[in-house]
């Protein structure tokens, strides 16, 4: 049974953009973006769309089809140099799956680092409200804390750097972003 408290605080993070945790190992995030649907559709599905706010790399919009996504993360830094301390992930890493659900402008879920012992499952859903589109991603199957609070620090960067893009601001720099994030999910996630 979920308190008043309970509501309050995730009524709070859907207004801030916190992810809430749905479960164990389940972590759901919401933005409203502006539309259309299409128009956000294509910055999740179309390569150099994607590769402005997360990642390029192809991917095939059919269940069974095969997505290779390719992280730049250097370029998301806004020309800023990227810090030591991640430094790992500046170059090109690719992490492949394998689309789940695909209903086009609507629904995407496809698995996460496939075939690895890490691997995990990503939704995104798109409902229009107005001229405005409600964004939903969750991400399930995150086993280990460490591993949510980097994926929790990772997506809200990247939305924080898709809501940029959407709304035509000047690009965000991805590592303060995430350093933040991180950090304040350390608080914020369960143990």
């Amino acid at each position: 049974m979920t308190s008043h408290a309970d509501t309050q605080l995730a009524s709070s993070d859907l207004a801030n953009g916190y992810a809430t945790q749905e479960a164990a190992d389940t972590l759901r995030f919401e933005r409203l973006l502006p539309g259309p649907v299409e128009r956000v559709w294509s910055y999740l599905t179309e390569p150099d769309k994607r590769r402005l706010w997360l990642a390029a790399g192809p991917m095939e919009l059919t269940a069974g089809g095969k997505v290779d996504l390719v992280f730049r993360n250097g370029e998301l830094n806004a020309g800023q140099p990227t810090p030591e301390r991640f430094a790992k992930f500046a170059g090109e890493i690719h992490n492949e799956g394998v689309v789940l659900a695909c209903e086009p402008n609507r629904l995407l879920r496809f698995t996460w680092e496939a075939g690895t012992p890490s691997e995990s499952e990503v939704t995104f859903e798109l409902t229009p409200r107005g001229g405005k589109v409600h964004l939903t991603v969750t991400h399930r199957r995150l086993v280990a804390r460490g591993t949510r609070l980097g994926v929790a620090g990772g997506w809200h960067a990247h939305l924080t750097l898709l809501a940029d893009a959407l709304e035509g601001r000047e690009r965000s720099a991805l590592w303060p972003l995430f350093a933040q994030y991180r950090e304040a999910y350390e608080a914020r996630l369960a143990e």
